[in-house]
């Protein structure tokens, strides 16, 4: 089957392709740290964007957090609370990475994802299929994070196309707005089975 090399299906992770965090984290984590829940998500998520961003590193984001807690920032609290929070997030779905894989007999596929450095490492080593895409932008390495206009450019330039050569499938609206803003197709990634007449009907004929 010939592949449309002009053709570049750019992926969201959490919520597409991988599992939003492993239920119960954050009411673990927020135990660990002898604080209310509500207190802790906030701090976790109010911290988070300059950490998915790489403008901040792990142990400055743990330190915001438990800070904002009011709760000592020692060495061991916070790497148990990275490697918690990494493992929160590692969890995939089977038949999501064998249709992503299987398009690539079809176009270029390519992955655009909000996380952190340090957890970016952690899901490259543990998914060595990423290795075979055409192309994967984690937002810790690259500087920028979804929705900022600068993460999808990021991807048309290293892949050499148009913005009008991308399908960006993500679970927030929010995400798929921005990258319609700056040119390129957009789906707001509900299934497998309601996204492949989507991709099909975009991509060439078979």
């Amino acid at each position: 089957m010939p592949t449309d090399r002009h053709r570049i299906v750019l992926f969201d992770l959490f919520g597409v392709i991988a599992r939003h965090q492993r239920p119960g984290t954050l009411e673990k984590m927020a135990a660990r740290c002898h604080s209310p829940l509500d207190a802790f998500t906030t701090a976790y998520w109010t911290h988070r964007p300059s950490y998915d961003a790489g403008r901040h590193t792990a142990s400055s984001y743990w330190t915001d957090v438990l800070h904002a807690l009011s709760h000592p920032a020692d060495t061991d609290t916070i790497e148990e609370l990275r490697l918690t929070d990494i493992d929160s997030w590692s969890r995939v779905d089977e038949d999501m990475i064998t249709y992503v894989r299987t398009l690539r007999d079809r176009a270029r596929v390519a992955l655009l994802s909000n996380i952190p450095a340090d957890h970016a490492d952690a899901f490259l080593a543990a998914q060595p299929w990423l290795n075979d895409l055409d192309h994967v932008a984690f937002s810790g390495r690259i500087g920028t994070a979804k929705p900022d206009p600068a993460a999808f450019r990021h991807c048309v330039a290293t892949l050499h196309a148009a913005p009008a050569d991308f399908l960006f499938v993500d679970d927030r609206e929010e995400n798929v707005r921005a990258a319609q803003a700056v040119g390129m197709n957009g789906h707001v990634f509900d299934s497998r089975a309601e996204l492949a007449p989507v991709v099909d009907a975009w991509l060439p004929c078979r």
